[in-house]
């Protein structure tokens, strides 16, 4: 079966999380919040890192704000979307190059990890912007606390019994959020042994699954069973993060 656009954004939001946290001392570079309790671990135990994880809040929240007010300005020849993902896939290039050229990073808080963490960051901002405003009837594709949420609020619906419009919603949404966990989490083990395996070579996977994103936009955004917001308005999310 031929991957969609949230399937393949999942697992390189699950992909680059996991190999961020394990060879920058332990920074999330999708789930960003997560880095206020790493930030708690490496004060406790003295690891280094806590630059990078405290410039990651910051350095995220820019990205989404220059990003947003740029798409307003682009001209009508560059799609929102496509522009995102093309400026998403050079950040996950120019990351790859560096982590390759600079690593492995035992210095958390040095220059060259700081460098490729906050690139990474600035990727994963983007995606999590696309998310937001033009997939909005799919899962989110960095985190999934709120998708497993509300898988497990539809099982137990399913199980209970609902109406049949409710219930053929319910299976949709059910299908859409697994693919969306099932993916994320392939792509954390997949970065997990990639890591292992080759080290700071894993982070040339990346940019190949952004490039397959990229030229199965165009498909997904014209699919009839994926609405899109849009350009310049924020789509309804079918889940909270």
């Amino acid at each position: 079966m031929k991957p969609t656009l949230p399937t393949l954004l999942s697992f390189n939001g699950g992909y680059v999380d996991t190999v961020g946290y394990l060879s920058l001392q332990g920074l999330f570079t999708a789930h960003v919040t997560g880095n206020f309790v790493t930030i708690g671990a490496a004060l406790v135990f003295g690891t280094s890192g806590v630059v990078a994880k405290l410039l990651a809040l910051p350095v995220f929240c820019m990205v989404i704000i220059v990003t947003r007010l740029v798409s307003f300005i682009l001209p009508a020849r560059w799609p929102v979307l496509e522009a995102m993902l093309n400026l998403k896939l050079l950040l996950l290039i120019v990351a790859a190059v560096l982590a390759i050229a600079m690593g492995p990073f035992a210095n958390g808080d040095g220059a060259p990890a700081i460098i490729v963490g906050m690139t990474l960051v600035s990727a994963m901002a983007i995606q999590n912007a696309a998310n937001r405003i033009h997939l909005g009837a799919a899962p989110p594709t960095t985190i999934m606390t709120g998708t497993t949420t509300q898988i497990m609020i539809d099982i137990a619906d399913m199980i209970r019994g609902v109406p049949g419009a409710a219930r053929d919603a319910a299976r949709s949404r059910l299908r859409r959020m697994c693919a969306a966990v099932a993916s994320f989490a392939v792509g954390a083990a997949a970065g997990a042994l990639l890591f292992h395996a080759i080290g700071s070579w894993c982070f040339a996977l990346p940019p190949v699954v952004a490039f397959l994103a990229r030229i199965t936009a165009k498909s997904f955004l014209t699919a009839p069973t994926a609405p899109t917001a849009p350009t310049g308005t924020a789509g309804p999310q079918s889940t909270t993060n």
